[in-house]
C-alpha cells in the first residue's frame, strides 16, 4: 500500500481489515508527516503517542484474530483541541482552562472510539472558538497549507489544514458560525455540518467549562475529511440520540432524496447584494452549477425562503446571546452596566445581556423561519450557495471584539468581517445540515468550496449530493508540498 496518508477514512480502514497496511505502520507513517511537515502549519497541537501506540497494537491484535470490526478500526485520527479526550489536554484555545487534563472522552470521541478510530492528537483553533482565523496564546497560530501567509479558517481551522496536508485519517469538529464549513472552504476539504441536535456535544469546552452539560444554541458537532464518502461515514459513526435519550429515543435519518445528480432538484443562490461574493468564486462556483445542470439535474436560480438580510436580524441577535454565555463573570458584569447605559437603541452589550423574555422572541420567530424553509424544501431538495465571500484570506491579528476593525476584500472593495456570518446564517440559525465540497481554486491557487443545504434531518441527502458531485467535477486535491 503505497502513499497512504490521502486515502480517504472508509479506504484506511479497510486496508487495515485486509492487513494491507498494520495500523501500527499506519500511526507510523502519520507521525512521521507530522514530525515533517507540521511544523509549516501548527495544525496539530498536541500528541498522546504512547496511548495510541497501544491502541492501534490491540487494533492489529483484533484484525489477527478475525474479530469483529468498527467502521473505522484502527484509522488514527485527530480531534478539534475543544473536545475533550481522556489523558489529554483540552484546552478550547482559553487561557482559562489551558491546563485542564481530561479524565473521560466528549461523547462524540467516544463514538469514533467504539468504531475502531485512534486517537493520537489534538488540533488547534482560537480562542474560545471565536474567530474564522486559528490562533491563540497557548499553541500559536496555525497557518492554510496551500499559502502559510493566510489563514485556514476557524474555529475547525486546526481540524481543516491537519486534513488537507494529510497529517491525519479524519477529523472531528465543531459550527455554530460556520466553523467547520469555512475552514473546509478555505483549505480545501469536506466538511458536514449535521443538523441541529443530533450529534451529542457533551464533552466540548468550546467558549464553556469543562463539564458542562447545557446545550449550546446552534452549535453542532461534524467530520472533516479529504473524500466526500468521509462525511457519510462520519455521520453514521457520530449520530444518534445522546446516552441520556438513548434509552428510548433512535435516530431514523431519512435516506438521501435521490443517489444521481439527474434525479435531484437543485437551487443555486451564487450572490445577494446584502453579503456580496467575489466576482472570482461567483464564476467557480456557477461553473460547478453549470457541470451539475449538464450532468441532469433540475437546477434553477432562486434565493432561499427567507432572505439574508431577515436572517441576519435572527441570526445576529441569537448569536451574541450565546457569546455572552462565553464572558468571564467579571467581564459580563462590566457588560450588564453597559447595557443598562444602551437604552432603548440596544448596543452590543445589550445583545450579549439579553433578557430571556426577548430571547424566546426571537426564538418564536426563528420557529417561523424554520416553517418557511420546510416549505421551500417540499419543491426543492438542496440549495447551493456559497460559504464565505472570499477565499482565504491574509492573517490579521488586530484585536477585533466587535468586528469593527478587520476587513475583508470583495471585488476590490473593502468589506465589514463580520460579512463571513452572513453565508453561513440561513443553516444556522434554522437548524439545517450543510455539507461543504472543494470546486476549484483561483487564480492564486486557493480552493474555493459550495455549501450544500439540505432540509432538517435530511443530511443523507447533502452528503449523498457531494458524493455525486465529486464523480463529475473530481473532489480534493493535495496542496504543494505536502
Amino acid at each position: 500500500m503505497t502513499d497512504p496518508a490521502f486515502r480517504s477514512a472508509g479506504e484506511l480502514a479497510a486496508a487495515i481489515a485486509a492487513k494491507e497496511v498494520s495500523s501500527v505502520e499506519l500511526l507510523d507513517h502519520y507521525l512521521a508527516r507530522v514530525d515533517r511537515l507540521n511544523p509549516e502549519v501548527n495544525a496539530i497541537v498536541a500528541r498522546d503517542e504512547e496511548g495510541a501506540r497501544a491502541a492501534a497494537a490491540a487494533a492489529d491484535r483484533a484484525v489477527s484474530r478475525a474479530e469483529p470490526l468498527g467502521r473505522l478500526h484502527g484509522v488514527p485520527v485527530t480531534i478539534k483541541d475543544s473536545l475533550e479526550v481522556a489523558g489529554m489536554r483540552t484546552t478550547g484555545g482559553s487561557t482559562r482552562w489551558g491546563h485542564h487534563v481530561s479524565t473521560s472522552d466528549a461523547e462524540s470521541v467516544a463514538r469514533l472510539r467504539n468504531a475502531g478510530a485512534i486517537v493520537f492528537g489534538k488540533s488547534n483553533l482560537p480562542a474560545d472558538a471565536r474567530d474564522w482565523q486559528t490562533y491563540n496564546e497557548i499553541y500559536g497560530t496555525t497557518n492554510n497549507p496551500w499559502d502559510p501567509t493566510r489563514v485556514p479558517g476557524g474555529s475547525s481551522g486546526g481540524s481543516a489544514a491537519a486534513v488537507a496536508a494529510g497529517l491525519t485519517g479524519l477529523e472531528l469538529g465543531g459550527d455554530t458560525a460556520g466553523s467547520i464549513r469555512v475552514p473546509a472552504h478555505f483549505c480545501g476539504v469536506y466538511g458536514l455540518r449535521p443538523s441541529y441536535g443530533i450529534v451529542p456535544r457533551y464533552g466540548s469546552v468550546s467558549g464553556h467549562a469543562p463539564g458542562t452539560l447545557a446545550e449550546f444554541d446552534m452549535a453542532v458537532l461534524g467530520p472533516l475529511g479529504r473524500h466526500a464518502d468521509d462525511l457519510d461515514l462520519g455521520l453514521d459513526v457520530l449520530a444518534g440520540a445522546e446516552h441520556d435519550r438513548a434509552a428510548g429515543w433512535r435516530l431514523e435519518l431519512p435516506p438521501a432524496r435521490s443517489n444521481t445528480l439527474r434525479g435531484f432538484r437543485v437551487a443555486a443562490w451564487l450572490d445577494d447584494p446584502f453579503c456580496p461574493v467575489d466576482g472570482e468564486l461567483v464564476t467557480i462556483l456557477q461553473a460547478a452549477v453549470d457541470a451539475i445542470r449538464s450532468a441532469g439535474a433540475a437546477v434553477v436560480a432562486r434565493t432561499g425562503p427567507v432572505g439574508l438580510e431577515e436572517t441576519m436580524a435572527l441570526y445576529q441577535p441569537l448569536l451574541m446571546a450565546q457569546s455572552g454565555l462565553i464572558e468571564p463573570d467579571e467581564s459580563y458584569s462590566e457588560l450588564v452596566g453597559l447595557a443598562a447605559k444602551d437604552g432603548p437603541a440596544r448596543g452590543f452589550a445589550s445583545d450579549l445581556t439579553i433578557r430571556f423574555r426577548d430571547w424566546h422572541m426571537l426564538d418564536e420567530r426563528r420557529q417561523h423561519s424554520r416553517r418557511r424553509w420546510a416549505e421551500f424544501f417540499r419543491d426543492v431538495d438542496v440549495l447551493l450557495c456559497p460559504v464565505s465571500p472570499t477565499a482565504a484570506f491574509p492573517h490579521d491579528h488586530r484585536p477585533d471584539p466587535g468586528w469593527s476593525v478587520r476587513t475583508l476584500s470583495v471585488n476590490g472593495t473593502d468589506r465589514p468581517y463580520r460579512d463571513m456570518l452572513t453565508w453561513m446564517a440561513p443553516s444556522a440559525l434554522n437548524h439545517l445540515p450543510a455539507a461543504v465540497a472543494p470546486v476549484g481554486t483561483t487564480r492564486d491557487g486557493l480552493p474555493v468550496g459550495i455549501q450544500v443545504i439540505a432540509p432538517y434531518l435530511h443530511d443523507r441527502t447533502a452528503v449523498r449530493f457531494v458524493q455525486c458531485l465529486a464523480e463529475v467535477i473530481g473532489g480534493f486535491r493535495r496542496p504543494s508540498g505536502f
